[in-house]
């Protein structure tokens, strides 16, 4: 496969008013949602990425019939809950631990059997915590063990599905959206009340979008938790979706705005749902200038227009609680602590390490070859800023290892934009996986990323 290494350089201030890719959890629920819906769905704003364009290949598989206008806008004619067909292929699910895991969920409680795959990164990260409550209600899965030969949870992996599924109240060892959901989809096609019950509040793109789609989903706080309970075989009727621009996404250019003096950003019809906005609350308590503008909802979620302007920053205490609402954003989030003055310490890390690769480790190898001083826990990371330097810029000057990460990869070409030193990340192929035109988004903005002629070796 080839490589393609991006390097970011000190750039002066970015400006700019742009709307950043649509919401790529919801574009991944659209599609799915909307091929078990009877009648024709419309959805604005689909994030045209690798790992969403993977989702619509598979739901046509499965029998839905999926159109793209020219205007941009996705016909979904859905097949009906329970009326998903045998694929006659592989599923190939790409990079996207959330569209497997969701899509499991659904065809566990279909008669049929499929195989699922991905690329070298989803093929290593395991779906045991998925297979398990799956398991409980009827469905079997076989896949492939580990290089220690524990467990059979790897991609490739087959299921098959059950067609007595039965209905359960499964409490999530560790919060996860991705866990919550794939049992809440099960529980469609089961009869009686599925229910959930989460440790901690994690994003509820799934329970909202299940009853924009006419399920009956309640959600209440119990002594054990939050529980959502989905009501099953409920006739999903097609619905319009207008998916919101990701705030996972915005997050890169947000900070780079934040962190270099002078910038103005603006970033359009931003996704505002509080169990997605952690990294702006911390944010603002670092002291970012970001203002929330004409504040609205569009297809069932908040949005907002942002508004950043460059600043100082200084080091906080991030609690462990924070981490289901911005567990995507920590990596970006340790690029604004390196030019922070003081030092930032960020709790209950550990889901970091079962993402796209060891996140919390990449984040911390890439800083220390960038000349910034980092603390890896278990489950934790201290990084020093050097806001209060001189030059309050951090040395840069890495060779940053990706691990075929598209966060990963983003997170240092934004350090890059700021550092006294380029910043070289090893391969970005993976940001087109989330942020297509990602480079040229943020070239318009002021800020300077070229690409590599020639791989470069990674020393972290």
């Amino acid at each position: 496969m080839t490589v393609k290494p991006q390097t970011a350089t000190a750039s002066g201030p970015l400006n700019g008013d742009i709307r950043v890719p649509g919401d790529k959890s919801i574009s991944h629920r659209a599609l799915m949602l909307s091929a078990i819906a009877v009648g024709e769905s419309k959805v604005e704003g689909l994030l045209e990425g690798e790992d969403v364009l993977c989702t619509a290949e598979a739901m046509r598989a499965l029998g839905a019939e999926i159109k793209r206008d020219e205007d941009g806008v996705w016909r979904i004619w859905g097949r009906g809950v329970g009326g998903l067909v045998e694929p006659d292929n592989v599923l190939d699910m790409g990079n996207s631990g959330t569209a497997a895991r969701l899509l499991l969920g659904l065809l566990a409680t279909h008669p049929l059997t499929a195989t699922m795959t991905g690329d070298e990164s989803l093929r290593g990260r395991p779906m045991g915590r998925v297979t398990k409550p799956l398991g409980e209600m009827g469905a079997a899965f076989t896949g492939r063990s580990d290089a220690s030969g524990q467990g059979r949870d790897l991609l490739p992996l087959t299921v098959t599905g059950t067609d007595s599924p039965l209905p359960i109240t499964y409490r999530l060892p560790v919060a996860s959206a991705q866990v919550k959901s794939a049992v809440l989809l099960a529980g469609l096609n089961t009869p009686g009340d599925t229910t959930v019950i989460e440790p901690a509040h994690t994003r509820d793109h799934s329970e909202l979008m299940l009853r924009h789609f006419g399920a009956q989903v309640r959600v209440e706080e119990t002594p054990e938790g939050r529980a959502s309970t989905l009501t099953g075989q409920p006739e999903l009727t097609a619905r319009d979706i207008k998916v919101p621009a990701d705030p996972s996404s915005a997050a890169f250019p947000l900070v780079a705005a934040l962190l270099i003096p002078g910038s103005e950003v603006t970033l359009r019809s931003v996704g505002m749902n509080p169990h997605r906005t952690g990294l702006f609350t911390t944010l603002r308590e670092m002291g970012a200038n970001i203002e929330f503008a004409n504040a609205r909802e569009e297809g069932g979620e908040p949005v907002a227009d942002l508004v950043v302007r460059g600043g100082p920053l200084k080091g906080v205490e991030v609690p462990a609680e924070r981490a289901p609402s911005m567990i995507d954003e920590y990596p970006v989030l340790a690029m604004a602590a390196a030019c922070a003055e003081g030092t930032t310490v960020m709790h209950g890390l550990e889901e970091l390490r079962v993402k796209e690769c060891d996140r919390l480790a990449a984040t911390a190898r890439g800083l220390e070859a960038c000349g910034v001083t980092v603390e890896e826990g278990t489950d934790s990371l201290t990084v020093v800023g050097a806001g209060a330097a001189a030059d309050y810029r951090p040395k840069g000057g890495g060779i940053v290892a990706t691990h075929f990460d598209h966060r990963i990869a983003m997170s240092f070409l934004v350090l890059g934009l700021i550092s006294r030193e380029p910043v070289t990340v090893d391969d970005a192929t993976a940001i087109d996986t989330s942020f297509p035109g990602f480079q040229r988004l943020m070239a318009g903005l002021g800020a300077q990323i070229v690409a590599r002629n020639a791989p470069v070796s990674a020393g972290a």
